[in-house]
């Protein structure tokens, strides 16, 4: 299997403060995100990514977020093998040293 690309937290951030517009989707659960999301993050819980398809551009490059990386790296395997370019942030929010930003 191919390998899929990762980034790391301090990579995200950096590239953010840069002013890159990156493709964040934080895959957490509800109750997890309620704890605060990277600005600029989306929202798609692991559970809903296949209905939500059509909301990827299969010519962007996205970055999956979840706690640890577990999940998902799940959703990148997942996606990869539909065609779309991906990229796992290792580490996860458990390393996310940077701003955080409550959704409602």
């Amino acid at each position: 299997m191919e390998h899929i690309k990762t980034i790391t937290p301090e990579e995200v951030q950096k590239q953010l403060e840069e002013g890159k517009t990156l493709n964040l989707i934080d895959v957490r659960e509800d109750d997890e995100v309620a704890e605060g999301m990277i600005p600029t993050a989306v929202h798609i819980k692991m559970g809903d990514i296949p209905e939500n398809l059509a909301k990827l551009d299969p010519n962007k490059e996205y970055i999956f977020i979840c706690r640890s990386s577990g999940r998902s790296g799940r959703v990148c395997d997942y996606l990869f093998d539909q065609g779309y370019k991906v990229c796992n942030m290792v580490g996860g929010m458990l390393e996310w040293e940077g701003p955080l930003e409550q959704k409602n």
